[in-house]
């Protein structure tokens, strides 16, 4: 029996899959034109999202996502999105996490940061 944590990363606007797990937005802004319905959440963490000062800067421009990473991990040092993110842990004992963004890129996105800082 395994006891790896199973964190994926997805969009939120690409709809459910029954892989999927608990579903956890963590976009501090609610994604546009998603209903609650169709977003289908299990819950919004909204409190592990990046700094507003932090996304503005980044811009999900590419080429700084490396320093974002590091920018954003040190946020998640901050006892809010401490607790945020102890509770995503929680959530991905013992079933699959599915951490949701609405950004194009999801592989540069704060839920890849998490992701991988869960999945550790």
């Amino acid at each position: 029996m395994s006891t790896a944590t199973e964190v994926q990363v997805r969009r939120v606007y690409d709809g459910t899959r029954d892989d999927d797990g608990v579903r956890v937005l963590v976009d501090h802004i609610w994604p546009r034109g998603m209903t609650k319905a169709k977003a289908a959440l299990d819950e919004w963490c909204k409190d592990v999202s990046p700094s507003t000062e932090l996304r503005k800067w980044y811009g999900h421009d590419p080429a700084k996502f490396d320093e974002f990473a590091k920018r954003y991990k040190a946020e998640l040092k901050d006892p809010a999105r401490a607790q945020a993110l102890d509770h995503l842990r929680e959530l991905a004992k013992g079933q699959r996490l599915t951490l949701l963004t609405a950004t194009k890129a999801a592989d540069i996105s704060e839920a890849q940061v998490l992701a991988d800082l869960i999945g550790r």
